[in-house]
């Protein structure tokens, strides 16, 4: 099973590299634009996606300015910050809230999550200045009964982030 699930993981990391290589080169210079405007790149992550958070703010290598979001905090961001969102799916009820938070008060904001085929609400796809889709709607590995099980959307979402993060570096080291 554990090669069914590198290969299928495997194939959602590429996906993501090829086809929102895009997103992920603007939703660094989105990001960059905190950095180099003396402002801070605040992370908001919605369930298991607070691990993208403490990765960014908590890990061995954060990341340059980063900041995790309090939401009771977002009236006081200024013009110069900037934020990045994880959710799993990009309709998560949460994720949409804060999007409409951000927008109420005008800042530019990058977010991470799958989007489903079908969108019937509102989706932080369409409301953020960038978006990098990860792909992941349902778990990889099938059982004997027809059901699906192994769902890594943090890994996936963990993937995007480090394109972000990488680009992000490559951006500043430019600008020095």
């Amino acid at each position: 099973m554990l090669k069914i699930f590198t290969t299928q993981l495997s194939s959602y990391f590429k996906r993501i590299g090829e086809k929102e290589e895009l997103n992920l080169e603007d939703g660094s210079r989105i990001l960059a634009q905190a950095a180099v405007g003396q402002g801070n790149i605040y992370i908001y992550g919605v369930n298991e996606m607070q691990a993208v958070t403490y990765e960014a703010t908590q890990s061995a290598e954060p990341l340059t300015h980063a900041k995790p979001l309090v939401l009771d905090d977002i009236r006081s961001l200024t013009s110069v910050d900037r934020v990045l969102i994880a959710t799993r799916f990009s309709t998560d009820e949460k994720a949409v809230e804060v999007a409409h938070m951000l927008l109420k008060e005008g800042i530019p904001f990058v977010s991470i999550g799958a989007v489903p085929k079908e969108v019937q609400s509102d989706s932080i796809h369409d409301l953020s200045d960038v978006h990098i889709n990860t792909y992941l709607l349902q778990p990889l590995i099938p059982d004997d009964n027809g059901e699906r099980f192994g769902f890594p959307a943090l890994m996936t979402a963990l993937y995007a982030y480090y394109g972000l993060s990488f680009t992000l570096k490559e951006i500043l080291d430019e600008n020095e």
